[in-house]
């Protein structure tokens, strides 16, 4: 017989989850902090949440590489540390990643690194500073130096 809190948080995170995306880890961390910390009512909401399709780790991995990689401008690297920060396993993070279109990737690149460079104009650093931001979204080493250029020329 489940108690009244545990009704009340599977309603609570049924509510949540038809309205956004969460992955199993974000759905488990909030159902043990709403039953103050009973792993074992929380377990059992996550695995029910997963039954009736409101968490799907697959679908929330690729609405989140999606949306990173399109709004936000992040490359593959940082969006698989962060999906994996979450909890999500690799080969989900790697279907995921599949979803993002390499050509978007690259102009998105281009994009960001043609907005930097008008921040860098004169820089004594400039192509230190490049290298060091592109990496920093999350990109490649070959991918940041192939965009340089592209800007460069």
């Amino acid at each position: 017989m489940e108690t009244p809190d545990f009704t009340r948080c599977l309603s609570r995170l049924q509510k949540l989850c038809s309205k956004a995306e969460y992955c199993s880890a974000d759905v488990y961390r909030k159902a043990l902090k709403t039953l103050d910390g009973d792993a074992e009512a929380a377990s059992r909401i996550v695995a029910a949440l997963l039954e009736e399709k409101y968490v799907d780790d697959a679908r929330y991995a690729a609405a989140y590489a999606r949306e990173k990689a399109a709004l936000q401008g992040w490359g593959p690297l940082k969006i698989r540390f962060q999906l994996r920060s979450k909890g999500v396993s690799e080969d989900v993070i790697t279907a995921a990643l599949k979803e993002v279109e390499p050509g978007k990737a690259a102009d998105k690149l281009v994009r960001l690194l043609a907005a930097k460079a008008r921040s860098l104009e004169g820089d004594s650093q400039f192509r230190l500073k490049m290298l060091k931001f592109g990496l920093s979204r999350g990109y490649e080493y070959d991918a940041v130096e192939k965009a340089l250029k592209t800007i460069e020329s």
